[in-house]
């Protein structure tokens, strides 16, 4: 029996659908999903989804819990409607941040949406550059964890930046810059803000910037503080303007604004795992995951292996 394939879409993140549909060459799945006066979630599948293996494409990102709740829904009606497999792209898995206790009596929020998405239904998980890897192991169903860096280094080739140095803004993210580092064959630098208790922070880099124009990686940019102090403390040591990349925008309150204006900005790059409008704005780019996810969507409806996708980020 061939396998019948059907791919919907959430609220959050539909023009990317549409993009790995087009891949695909296929039609997006007709869902009907509204809201209650209330604030009440309403979804009802418009075609039958008996034997199918569903692909649901949907960001948990701001309103990041109205969109959870969202998505618990669709998977409940899905399972419900007989669906074969039911599998879940989040391009952006929100409460990725929360994957640890830092203090006494903290929960540890990533775990519980694991949790809660798997008693729900869901068969399988597709996502994007975790803020943390352990997050992995908190699904009890297969989790492929892939990544914006390819589409990263390869636009960034194509610009012939002079003078390079990639730049981490702090020890967390130094495996990442290090992949971008190895793969554009430049030197990379981090940056260490040793703090201590009732003095001023001080910012070490590690590295030589002086001259050069760096490259700052992240995984995450929400309202763009980190890359505003980053891209200042690196101008005051010589560097050149900065060219910035991570793998979500978030861009909460007016980032958007912020990092325009910032003089010491060259040019913002982002992936399309949160949904945004940055027409008008010519410091941000935008690349899509729309080819990546298809392919991924193929292997998986093939039952082939997906490792040349998962293990590109090594």
């Amino acid at each position: 029996m061939v396998k019948q394939i059907k791919i919907f879409s959430g609220t959050s993140n539909r023009i990317l659908t549409n993009q790995i549909c087009q891949f695909l060459n296929m039609e997006p799945g007709k869902v009907d999903i509204s809201r209650f006066k209330s604030g009440e979630i309403y979804v009802r599948y418009q075609e039958p989804l008996r034997t199918c293996d569903i692909f649901i494409v949907h960001s948990l990102s701001h309103p990041i819990n109205e969109n959870i709740v969202e998505l618990l829904v669709m998977i409940d009606a899905a399972k419900r409607a007989s669906a074969q497999t039911i599998n879940l792209i989040i391009p952006y898995f929100g409460y990725a941040r929360h994957a640890r206790k830092k203090a006494p009596r903290e929960p540890i929020t990533a775990k519980m949406i694991a949790d809660i998405l798997t008693k729900v239904g869901a068969d399988r998980v597709i996502t994007v550059d975790l803020n943390s890897d352990a997050i992995q192991g908190f699904f009890k169903i297969p989790v492929d964890h892939l990544t914006v860096l390819d589409l990263m280094t390869q636009k960034l080739n194509s610009l012939n930046i002079p003078n390079p140095v990639v730049v981490s803004p702090d020890a967390a993210r130094a495996k990442m810059t290090e992949v971008v580092a190895s793969r554009l064959d430049v030197p990379f630098a981090i940056m260490i803000n040793n703090k201590r208790q009732g003095s001023t922070s001080q910012v070490q880099v590690i590295g030589e910037v002086e001259g050069r124009t760096p490259i700052i990686v992240d995984d995450i940019i929400d309202t763009g503080r980190t890359v505003l102090n980053v891209v200042d403390e690196l101008a005051a040591r010589g560097a050149n303007k900065a060219y910035v990349i991570a793998s979500h925008g978030l861009l909460s309150d007016d980032c958007v604004t912020k990092l325009t204006d910032n003089s010491n900005i060259e040019h913002v790059m982002i992936s399309d795992t949160i949904e945004h409008d940055l027409e008008g704005y010519p410091k941000f780019s935008i690349l899509s995951m729309a080819e990546i996810f298809g392919t991924a969507v193929q292997i998986i409806a093939e039952g082939g292996s997906i490792d040349k996708l998962v293990n590109r980020k090594k």
